[in-house]
């Protein structure tokens, strides 16, 4: 068996889908790139027929990516499948994902059918979406809970129409790995044309049990030879299975002899980019990308690692693009320097942008007098907040020990001026509550998440607030060497997307 294993990323669709990471065409159309950089195989660029915004997205980033494939996700249904294609019309080389239930809860309960009718309905979408495109890949959703004889009865009847990939989702995050093993095992067994390649099975599993990178390894060692996956491992509830843990895991085991085309010096400069536009902070613990991977503070650790970093360090941190001796920007450094920094981190803009960004990063440098790669993304997606209808003018905060904290603060909206002031139990909450006497409205704050983007007291906080408003929750953020300020834009980020 060909031992080349193909990365499917859907961060753009399936990451996506997590609350407050919306992102618009120009966005995903610069993590569309980085993933190309990073030697993705095939971009899942969305849901065409969800909404008008999917729809484009597919068309500009189809334009947009040169070499990796470009998928659109469909039901199976004829409507979808029309207007994925008609999205996909410019991507160089396309595919069409389409797919439906075939566990027993969904075929009874979300189809009201039967089995034999789930696989006449697999089909037909399958052969509708060959009329359109070479490449068509069929998912059979919950998976991992259908019964293996039946599964394999699936799969077969999709080969045989024509999909040469077919998609194996443990949609729920439910399956144990020698479990998900067992089934991609069955499958290769009993389905005529996987062993010959006529087609190939893709695992898609999701972490609602932490078991999403396992389950994902024991696919591809039991003969899946695609794997679906995200950057930084977002996804709905606790997320898919992270790129980053996939690709350096067959890199650190190469006498598994997979071999992939992800360039993983870019892990860590993608990881960063899609967690700066899409607001979602990476766990300081998480594998390979989080602030702690590669740090070491128990005295025993640090000695080994002085001696030789093989003693506690199976992953080189120059493997996956983190460079100890990394370009640090300060305010004697120019727009080019500035322009080429922003380019290696992959965030292309315009000279009338790179002014906006240039200006504050100006006024960064001269609070924080150095700027890191993080800071520069921060800076690079700040500028959204420029056409907001509500901005913060000025915020002034006094508090202190034995002091009840009072905050004065000025507001334009949409061009006049306001002003409020306020006493609460601490500066934030004082700060906010003037905030609310000139926004009276009936909302609630329901999250409220600091995060430092480096190490240090001169460092950009960033501030992620989840506010409950007209019974809808909105998703906000702020980021500032002043915490309070941070979190006052936070909370006018979220009042900015109240639907009017």
């Amino acid at each position: 068996m060909d031992n080349r294993l193909f990365f499917f990323d859907t961060t753009l669709r399936d990451g996506e889908q997590v609350p407050g990471c919306q992102l618009n065409t120009v966005e995903k159309i610069q993590v569309a790139k980085q993933l190309e950089s990073l030697g993705v195989d095939v971009i899942e660029a969305g849901f065409p027929i969800s909404s008008p915004g999917d729809f484009n997205s597919v068309i500009e980033i189809s334009k947009a990516v040169t070499w990796p494939t470009i998928c659109a996700l469909t039901r199976a249904v004829q409507k979808d499948i029309d207007v994925a294609a008609d999205a996909l019309k410019y991507a160089k080389r396309k595919r069409i994902h389409t797919g439906i239930g075939t566990s027993d809860p969904h075929i009874k309960y979300k189809f009201n059918s039967n089995r034999e009718e789930i696989i006449e309905r697999a089909v037909a979408a399958v052969k509708y979406a060959k009329k359109f495109v070479e490449d068509v890949e069929f998912y059979a959703e919950d998976a991992g809970r259908t019964e293996n004889e039946y599964l394999a009865r699936v799969v077969q009847a999709v080969v045989d129409a024509g999909a040469t990939v077919v998609n194996i989702p443990d949609t729920t995050g439910y399956c144990l790995p020698q479990e998900y093993g067992e089934k991609i095992k069955y499958l290769m067994e009993h389905v005529d044309g996987l062993s010959a390649g006529r087609a190939i099975l893709s695992t898609h599993c999701h972490n609602d049990l932490g078991m999403a990178t396992a389950n994902t390894i024991s696919g591809v060692l039991n003969g899946a030879r695609q794997v679906e996956v995200t950057i930084n491992g977002i996804g709905e509830r606790a997320g898919n299975t992270s790129l980053e843990e996939v690709a350096m895991i067959f890199r650190c085991h190469k006498h598994l002899g997979i071999q992939s085309n992800i360039n993983t010096q870019k892990i860590y400069s993608s990881s960063r980019m899609v967690s700066s536009l899409m607001n979602m902070p990476v766990q300081p613990n998480k594998a390979i990308v989080g602030r702690n991977a590669f740090a070491h503070s128990s005295g025993i650790h640090q000695d080994g690692v002085l001696k030789n970093v093989q003693t506690y360090e199976i992953i080189d941190p120059h493997d996956v693009g983190i460079d100890d001796n990394a370009i640090v920007l300060t305010a004697r450094s120019g727009r080019a320097a500035l322009k080429h920094r922003l380019s290696v981190l992959g965030v292309e803009m315009s000279q009338e942008r790179l002014d906006k960004v240039y200006a504050d990063f100006l006024v960064l440098a001269d609070k924080k007098k150095e700027i890191h790669d993080d800071d520069i993304l921060m800076l690079a997606g700040a500028d959204r907040a420029t056409n907001h209808f509500i901005k913060l003018e000025s915020l002034q905060v006094t508090s202190g020990k034995g002091v009840r904290p009072v905050a004065s603060i000025e507001l334009s909206i949409a061009g006049e001026h306001f002003e409020a002031a306020a006493s609460g139990n601490g500066p934030v909450d004082a700060a906010i509550k003037a905030l609310k006497k000139i926004i009276d409205r009936q909302m609630t704050l329901k999250e409220f998440t600091i995060q430092a983007i480096s190490k240090g007291s001169d460092d950009v906080g960033k501030v992620h607030m989840q506010v409950e408003y007209d019974n809808i929750l909105y998703y906000g953020f702020g980021a500032n060497t002043d915490i309070i300020t941070a979190s006052v834009e936070a909370y006018i980020d979220c009042i900015n997307k109240f639907k009017k």
